[in-house]
């Protein structure tokens, strides 16, 4: 594990280097993955990183976290709470919808959600933009491999330092890291509604999507999930379409 961290921490480094900048950013959630990214982003640039908490309507639960997240790693925290910006862009979009008798309420929960991790996104670009940081994400392999995150949103980064490991690898590193437990041990969630988690949302677990990106068997119900998933957010993974001229 020791070698896997220097490894990372060495290689966002690099990336800091490459692209000319200052420093290094990420949105702190309370959650495991950003946990971990908050850790390694403090030990590769101790002076020039910062962790955005960016509450929506967020518990207290998880603002705690995100706190005691900071606080084990020491990077330097700013808090921007945008729950009043998502009330009054959504509303106002929500009404004007319901005006033009255009409003379709089963896409209202998803809409609302996807909003939020993209004014996150935009967020955290600002103070990016501010500072001269790179925006470092979050994603771990199988959120990658199931499109489990907003297209522009929490998928809208500069670098993505875990992507190559499992939700379990993850966890594993937060230990070794120093992340506090109530965080490693704590229900994974991205906080795009009230009661929201991923495994509830996706209707399997990390530990199968894990098994199945490794390789290894799963249930057939499990494997119908990821697959489709998998299928369904291609679009997420590939570059845009692009139309050109013939010349």
């Amino acid at each position: 594990m020791e070698k896997t961290v220097n490894e990372i921490v060495v290689w966002l480094q690099e990336q800091v280097k490459d692209a000319g900048v200052k420093g290094l950013i990420t949105g702190v959630s309370g959650g495991l993955d950003s946990a971990v990214v908050a850790h390694l982003m403090k030990r590769a640039a101790p002076d020039n990183s910062l962790g955005a908490i960016l509450p929506i309507q967020t518990k207290a639960a998880d603002l705690s976290h995100a706190e005691k997240v900071i606080n084990s790693c020491g990077i330097n925290a700013i808090t921007v709470d945008l729950t009043e910006t998502h009330s009054t862009m959504y509303e106002q979009m929500k009404s004007l919808l319901k005006e033009k008798n255009e409003f379709h309420d089963k896409n209202d929960q998803l809409a609302g959600a996807n909003l939020r991790a993209r004014l996150r996104m935009s967020a955290l670009y600002t103070l990016a933009t501010n500072y001269n940081y790179l925006v470092v994400g979050t994603d771990n392999a199988s959120e990658w491999y199931t499109g489990y995150f907003t297209k522009y949103g929490d998928g809208g980064v500069d670098i993505q330092p875990i992507i190559d490991f499992s939700k379990q690898e993850v966890r594993d590193m937060a230990s070794y890291l120093g992340v506090p437990d109530e965080v490693v041990n704590k229900q994974p969630s991205a906080d795009l509604w009230e009661g929201q988690t991923d495994e509830i949302e996706m209707g399997t677990t990390y530990e199968k999507i894990d098994a199945y990106v490794q390789g290894k068997d799963v249930p057939e119900a499990d494997k119908v999930i990821i697959e489709r998933m998998h299928q369904n957010t291609e679009h997420k993974r590939n570059p845009l379409p692009q139309f050109r001229r013939n010349r």
